[in-house]
C-alpha cells in the first residue's frame, strides 16, 4: 500500500461503510416487502378492501376472521395522511391590494 494510507488518512473504503448509504432502513408500508395486514369480517368487507388496495396500488393481506374485530388502521393511516398546509403569500407593501379596491396594500389593507 502507499504512504498515504499510514499517515492519518481515512480509508475512503471504511469511511464509506460507516457514513454511506443507510442499508438497514425501513420498507415503506403498503409494498410487496411489507404489505399492509388487514382482518375483516366478511366476504362482502374483504371485496370492499380489496377494491379500495387495488385503487390506490397497495399490497395488502387481508385475513378473513368472522369472529375477530375488524382492523384496517394500516390502510386507513395510509390514505388519510396530512396535507402540507400552503399559506398565500402576502402582497409587498407597493404591490396593488387583492381585495380589489384599486389601491396599494400599505394603504388599503396593510
Amino acid at each position: 500500500m502507499h504512504d498515504l494510507y499510514y499517515k492519518g488518512r481515512i480509508h475512503t473504503r471504511v469511511n464509506h461503510i460507516k457514513t454511506g448509504y443507510n442499508t438497514k432502513r425501513e420498507v415503506k408500508l403498503g409494498t410487496e416487502k411489507n404489505p399492509l395486514t388487514l382482518v375483516v369480517n366478511s366476504d362482502e368487507r374483504k371485496l370492499a378492501v380489496e377494491a379500495l388496495v387495488a385503487e390506490h396500488e397497495l399490497f395488502a393481506d387481508i385475513t378473513l376472521d368472522s369472529n375477530a374485530d375488524e382492523n384496517i388502521s394500516e390502510l386507513n393511516t395510509w390514505l388519510n395522511k396530512p396535507k402540507t398546509t400552503t399559506f398565500d403569500k402576502t402582497p409587498n407593501r407597493n404591490d396593488p391590494c387583492s381585495c380589489g379596491s384599486e389601491k396599494k396594500y400599505k394603504k388599503c389593507c396593510g
